[in-house]
């Protein structure tokens, strides 16, 4: 362990993606060694392994301090048994790896989905039950999380696990890149009146929670939520339409879902666009100290940048 509690070597499944890389980032400003793992990458500093199934890949894991297994099938479309695959037997051969290497903490990403899309208290923290719903993502992920709460209970490996809100900046694709392109193609809009609650999360504001809990011996064995309260579609889909000169698109869910199929999003987008409620974080505020330091007008900023940059808000 490096001065400050920083891990001299930190591995990252998904380490070529957008949480991933902006971790990796973050780890390295840190003074942290980085090993990348990631199904495919042009980077040939990324160690390149599928972690559906057991290989070389590993490998990589040996001499880390820290594992965060970012490496996910976000897909609404992708069919149940690959889902499984990479989201369920995925973790378990990520948290083989790491017991062999007998890495002092692995951090899981799962996701507020966990909660289900179809229905949850207002503010709901960890103590609600999880929820399958019949949605691939909601129930791998929710089995992910037991194979990784599984394997701390058994002393195999200390686990935390993360459920982040509705991650967005610069490079994210469900939550700035597809909104946008989408706008400009007529492939999305927000359904009903804009009013149902959409919980945003800032990249490095979760990069932020997420170093917290890997060093943070409180946070052994537990499940946080890491989210920034919540706002409407309208306001934060709102925005990229704003930023394009155009006014937001308000249709029936129905006709929503339909685009969204037609886009090969899936359909099942729309339940999760339709929540009447957010997510509390209020223990990893307490456990952690964390605190999202980027609000949605500069978050929004950052973005605008980014893909004015890219060219995605020209024409």
């Amino acid at each position: 362990m490096a001065a400050g509690g920083v891990p001299t070597r930190v591995a990252i499944t998904g380490g070529a993606g957008f949480i991933g890389r902006s971790l990796g980032e973050h780890y390295r400003a840190l003074g942290a060694e980085v090993v990348a793992i990631d199904v495919r990458s042009d980077d040939p500093d990324v160690v390149v392994g599928d972690t559906s199934a057991p290989g070389p890949w590993q490998e990589a894991i040996e001499g880390a301090e820290v594992v965060v297994h970012t490496a996910a099938l976000v897909s609404n479309t992708s069919g149940l048994q690959r889902a499984w695959e990479v989201n369920v037997l995925g973790t378990r051969h990520v948290l083989d790896a790491a017991a062999r290497a007998g890495v002092r903490r692995v951090v899981h990403l799962s996701s507020v989905r966990a909660f289900s899309d179809v229905d949850f208290p207002a503010e709901v923290d960890e103590h609600h039950p999880v929820r399958p719903d019949g949605h691939e993502y909601v129930d791998t992920k929710i089995a992910s999380e037991q194979v990784a709460l599984q394997a701390h209970a058994g002393g195999e490996v200390p686990v935390t696990v993360v459920r982040p809100g509705d991650v967005y900046g610069p490079g994210s694709v469900p939550w700035t890149f597809w909104p946008v392109v989408g706008i400009r193609t007529g492939t999305f809009a927000i359904p009903e009146d804009g009013s149902h609650r959409f919980s945003p999360i800032y990249v490095d504001d979760l990069v932020e929670g997420i170093v917290l809990a890997a060093a943070s011996e409180a946070a052994s064995g537990q499940v946080l939520t890491l989210a920034d309260g919540a706002v409407s579609n309208l306001e934060f889909f709102g925005r990229y339409y704003r930023m394009l000169g155009r006014e937001p698109e308000l249709l029936p869910a129905a006709e929503v879902a339909e685009r969204f199929d037609a886009a090969g999003v899936g359909a099942d987008t729309v339940d999760y666009l339709l929540r009447r409620h957010s997510y509390s974080s209020a223990k990893a505020r307490a456990l952690l100290g964390w605190a999202p330091a980027v609000d949605l007008d500069e978050g929004m900023v950052r973005c605008e940048a980014w893909l004015r940059a890219s060219g995605l808000l020209d024409g």
